[in-house]
């Protein structure tokens, strides 16, 4: 790691739906700018991880959702001169119609079987797989 990278936390949210969907967005910002992506942004001085992550999923999809549990970590380091460490939950919506806000370019549900074909950040596929083995009984 480059000493003079800044840290940043933050906390991304795989969100379920009843029919067994994940919402992904397509992002405006980097990194990863265009592509899609889970719903998350930076935690805010003062915030717990739990606040930080119900006030992201609100601002970028409008959805309140319930935390099922961590899904996993992820970092990214390297050429984008910060190193990020992404700290992901499994969520489950409780109200709300998923629209595109904030930093969202696109909101769309995917059906879970169909997201291995989704060019995603490899991270992204595993935390996706691992919530929806731990929060969902899905996979092995």
């Amino acid at each position: 790691m480059n000493r003079t990278e800044e840290i940043v936390v933050g906390v991304a949210a795989v969100i379920w739906n009843a029919a067994g969907e994940v919402l992904l967005i397509r992002r405006t910002k980097e990194p990863g700018i265009g592509q899609w992506s889970l719903p998350g942004g930076k935690m805010e001085r003062g915030e717990t991880l739990h606040q930080a992550l119900l006030r992201e999923v609100r601002e970028e999809t409008g959805l309140e959702v319930e935390i099922l549990g961590l899904a996993g970590v992820a970092e990214i380091t390297g050429d984008v001169g910060v190193h990020y460490v992404l700290i992901d939950y499994g969520v489950r919506v409780i109200s709300g119609i998923a629209e595109a806000a904030s930093d969202a370019a696109d909101a769309t549900w995917f059906a879970y079987r169909d997201i291995a074909a989704l060019p995603l950040w490899s991270e992204t596929h595993r935390i996706i797989a691992e919530s929806a083995r731990l929060h969902m009984g899905i996979g092995g």
